[in-house]
């Protein structure tokens, strides 16, 4: 006899959500996709979790799809449509796809390249791809229609923090370490494919960096003492800093904004929204513990989203009179 699924949860979706909230990442459409780790039980699984409705997160009961993974979720980032890649605590690239209605997550491929940590991990524009970071502090290019490992740099002396790849050139992406070093990287080159990128803040290192969505050469950086940087790396005028957060800066977002709004989150519990000049318009502070995903509704919207440890979905809306007068 088969028992009525009263609550229309999704076939292999987990029962339980773990604690630690770590990536969040919006769909063109407005699904949500989530990552979970548990980082305090014996051992550190994770999950994957899409909303269809994202007011309903984290209540699993009201998932469009879930699934657990083999080992805690460091990152995730929608590649298409259907797909989903997730960089795994056991040093694994995972591609998922969504089939059956999008009411099912269904593995492509699990690939242990990496030798620790995937901290990081961005499609390359077009969506056949991806670069991963690690803290074995590599870099590693995937083709992903082969399943494979195309190249694999090892520039960084140390964990690599972030990768964040060019949203229109699929051959450039960014790379911090905690080695101090911020490199671009052009794929097109095959013997020097990095070169250094000088900010102002020699003294630390970047931790998270984001690309302007509409200026090729403009990407903001934040770094481990809770500063924020803009810089045009073919314009003349130097870097925008300015000191945002009390403490690490965890991930960057930019808006779709004609004129974009940045969104900062950190290791301080914060969420703070600013203007391309920097200044701040938008301040929260209801997250009880680390903010480690960042993600804005797609079409120009004033909402975003942002997910932490202490297991809080919690979404914004920026004043609209502050959004035009920064746009203005």
């Amino acid at each position: 006899m088969i028992k009525e699924n009263r609550w229309n949860i999704p076939p292999n979706a987990p029962a339980c959500m773990e604690k630690q909230l770590c990536a969040a990442q919006y769909r063109s459409d407005g699904t949500l996709l989530l990552g979970a780790s548990s980082l305090m039980g014996r051992n550190w699984q994770g999950s994957v979790w899409i909303y269809s409705n994202p007011e309903q997160a984290p209540s699993e009961g009201f998932c469009k799809a879930g699934v657990q993974t083999e080992a805690g979720v460091s990152d995730v980032k929608w590649v298409s449509e259907k797909g989903v890649l997730v960089a795994s605590d056991s040093g694994a690239l995972e591609l998922w796809e969504l089939s059956e209605d999008e009411n099912l997550l269904v593995n492509r491929f699990t690939k242990h390249e990496h030798d620790n940590i995937v901290t990081a991990v961005s499609p390359i524009a077009g969506g056949t791809g991806a670069v991963t970071g690690s803290m074995d502090c590599r870099i590693k290019i995937w083709d992903l229609g082969q399943e494979s490992v195309v190249t694999t740099y090892n520039a960084h002396t140390q964990p690599v923090s972030c990768v964040a790849c060019s949203p229109a050139d699929e051959s450039l992406f960014v790379s911090c370490g905690q080695d101090g070093r911020v490199l671009m990287w052009d794929r097109r080159k095959p013997s020097k494919p990095a070169s250094k990128i000088d900010l102002e803040s020699p003294i630390c290192f970047s931790t998270t960096a984001a690309w302007h969505p509409h200026h090729r050469s403009t990407i903001a950086f934040g770094d481990e003492l809770g500063r924020v940087t803009v810089k045009d790396l073919q314009g003349t005028e130097p870097a925008r800093v300015e000191n945002i957060h009390s403490r690490r800066v965890s991930a960057l977002a930019f808006s779709t904004h004609s004129s974009p709004l940045l969104a900062s989150i950190s290791d301080d519990c914060s969420l703070s929204v600013m203007n391309f000049e920097l200044k701040e318009i938008h301040r929260d502070h209801r997250h009880k513990d680390f903010v480690r995903g960042v993600s804005w509704l797609h079409g120009g919207s004033n909402t975003l989203t942002t997910v932490g440890w202490d297991h809080l979905v919690l979404h914004h809306t920026v004043d609209p009179a502050a959004a035009a007068t920064a746009s203005a």
